[in-house]
């Protein structure tokens, strides 16, 4: 199943986009329209913090059970602290997922009008640092998404500001996922064919191989980025917004070769979404003869994810 073609997409380098933003906006773009994924290289997220992360994720993950599901919380919907392994399952999969994973959010202000729509964020009490340093990689990835919904802004011929005042209090969501060693006849893949929620996914750790996608003719694609990059897709509501011009692509985690499965794979996922209470309204730039309205029904950002966790299993209906 790992005896795939790669996905020819090509590495962009964000430091071009402050030297020339709209080169940068036209290459980002244009591999978005073109695959639905984009890899980006220096994006600004500190190697230190990455490599703190990384070191703390796997003595959470090593933890007991027991302990691990003292963080967990059914009513939660798995917005918040720890969800066990075999829970989430990909949208009409037959298998539930083989992975565990822990999600950090944004820390709101007291008083602070989403927070009807959001949960505070849960910590361990162990390992230290934990809170600190995923607290800090959650800000980094914000940074680094703002800018490049900028250059999606640019691309799409909108003000390079627009997406500001929409992310500004969202409910975004840093997931610090981990795949465990399966055996050899594992039912399932440790994640099944799906698409994302949200505007944009920044994902780090796709160098161990497995993240494939789907691509227009049919054929999965291996995804195979320089060492230290992001991976970057596109999500069902950037889809939504942009009428299909910018197409939220179907990906996987396949199980990996005989002699890995004894192996753990760990990634860190940013699921950057829109404030609560944002429109979902198709751009009327997007729409034309050749391309009707697909959506002519807005949703808000909260009601469409709340559809889309109950589709997944991590909220009941």
């Amino acid at each position: 199943m790992l005896d795939t073609p790669s996905a020819q997409v090509p590495a962009l380098s964000l430091a071009d986009e402050a030297r020339d933003p709209d080169a940068f906006a036209a290459a980002f773009g244009g591999s978005f329209e073109r695959f639905g994924f984009a890899v980006i290289t220096d994006h600004g997220v500190p190697q230190p913090l990455i490599e703190r992360a990384w070191k703390l994720t796997e003595e959470f993950f090593a933890l007991p059970v027991e302990e691990k599901q003292g963080y967990y919380d059914k009513n939660w919907g798995g917005q918040r602290g720890y969800t066990p392994f075999k829970t989430e399952i990909a949208k009409d999969a037959k298998h539930v997922d083989l992975k565990e994973f822990w999600h950090v959010g944004r820390d709101l202000p007291a008083g602070h009008p989403a927070a009807a729509t959001m949960m505070p964020n849960v910590w361990p009490s162990r390992p230290a640092e934990f809170q600190e340093a995923l607290t800090d990689l959650w800000n980094a990835f914000d940074r680094a998404g703002l800018r490049l919904l900028s250059a999606i802004a640019r691309h799409l011929k909108l003000d390079p500001h627009y997406f500001d005042t929409v992310v500004n209090h969202s409910n975004s969501i840093l997931r610090l996922l981990h795949y465990p060693p399966i055996p050899q006849d594992a039912e399932g893949v440790r994640a099944g064919a799906h698409e994302d929620i949200n505007l944009i996914t920044l994902l780090l750790g796709a160098e161990e191989a497995g993240l494939q996608l789907l691509d227009r003719n049919g054929q999965w694609l291996a995804i195979d980025p320089p060492q230290g990059a992001l991976v970057v897709n596109v999500g069902d509501m950037l889809q939504r917004l942009t009428n299909n011009v910018l197409p939220s692509t179907t990906h996987r985690v396949v199980n990996p070769p005989p002699e890995r499965r004894g192996f753990s794979r760990y990634s860190m996922p940013f699921f950057l979404h829109p404030n609560p209470e944002f429109l979902i309204k198709t751009l009327p730039s997007c729409i034309s003869e050749a391309n009707p309205d697909h959506y002519p029904t807005p949703i808000t950002s909260h009601d469409y994810l709340h559809e889309r966790l109950v589709e997944i299993g991590l909220v009941k209906a």
